[in-house]
């Protein structure tokens, strides 16, 4: 069974600090792996994670709310600030603010 603390002189002899030259030679990625791999591969390791950006994503905003209505929202549990949002949007379908 391994120890669970690695020895530090073998971390540093298998992957030492970079100097300035190493840094000088390092190429990005997309560069790099197309070569390495195949295009379509590559291509698939490129790819960028996470959800999509949105077309008009939400915008953060500071916005004062009595304590009543704020304690109604949470007392319904987590997600309540996407529940305040649908409530408003709610409202905009049959008032005109201004």
């Amino acid at each position: 069974m391994m120890s669970k603390k690695p020895n530090p002189e073998l971390i540093d002899d298998e992957n030492p600090e970079w100097t300035a030259k190493d840094f000088a030679k390092a190429r990005p990625a997309n560069e790099v792996l197309p070569q390495l791999f195949s295009a379509k591969v590559a291509q698939t390791m490129l790819k960028p994670r996470g959800r999509p950006r949105a077309e008009h994503p939400k915008e953060r905003i500071n916005i004062r709310l009595s304590h009543d209505v704020i304690a109604h929202f949470k007392a319904s549990g987590d997600g309540w600030q996407t529940r305040i949002d649908a409530a408003l949007r709610e409202w905009l379908k049959t008032h005109s603010p201004g």
